[in-house]
């Protein structure tokens, strides 16, 4: 937080981009172990990208040997009016817009990612096929990002299933900034989250 272009911008989307690699992004202390415990098992390179407003987060972590596989996304909220799928610090902001949004009866699938290379495709369409409304939370900004291609995975493989648009929220194309109340407005929130899915329930 708070270090600017320079140590504040996510490139785990460049780095999906590159054929042979795996890239974990962890959301939880458990999956940081299993993910964890997987790519030093594994004989592949593997990028793991800690958050690290992350670190601060406690829960329970499995005891002894305890591995996660790779292209395995994670349920992390269920619901059949929108899918909001996401990935590291991303997924606990966007836990927070579905219970912000259940309180008015709109129930979400929140899908975290887990690992964008590979990536969970399978869990992805099957949530959209249900619900018919995708919203993808990206921290990294919009172009050749992890949202405008998981946005083309969708509308090229379940496009007959959507009922609206799809819904990307991203920070804006431009530098991180380094101002905290700049960084604030620039990161997606659960209220723009929250703002997305209902934009997508207008349509009928």
């Amino acid at each position: 937080m708070n270090a600017a272009a320079q140590h504040s911008q996510s490139v785990y989307a460049m780095l999906t981009s590159i054929p042979g690699l795996k890239v974990v992004v962890p959301a939880t202390p458990a999956d940081a172990k299993g993910l964890l415990t997987s790519a030093i098992r594994g004989d592949d390179p593997v990028m793991f990208f800690e958050h690290k407003t992350l670190y601060g987060e406690k829960g329970e972590v499995p005891d002894g040997d305890y591995l996660l596989p790779f292209g395995h996304a994670r349920m992390v909220r269920e619901g059949h009016d929108a899918s909001i799928v996401t990935c590291g610090q991303m997924v606990n902001i966007a836990a927070k817009a579905a219970d912000a949004l259940a309180k008015d009866g709109i129930a979400c699938d929140v899908i975290d990612l887990r690992t964008t290379s590979p990536m969970d495709e399978e869990t992805i369409l099957d949530s959209v096929e249900q619900s018919g409304r995708l919203i993808v939370v990206d921290e990294s900004p919009p172009r050749c990002s992890l949202a405008s291609d998981i946005a083309g995975l969708v509308a090229n493989k379940a496009f007959a299933a959507l009922r609206a648009p799809i819904e990307m929220v991203t920070p804006p194309h431009t530098p991180v900034p380094f101002a905290r109340e700049l960084e604030r407005a620039y990161l997606p929130s659960a209220a723009t989250i929250e703002a997305a899915v209902r934009k997508a329930l207008a349509y009928r």
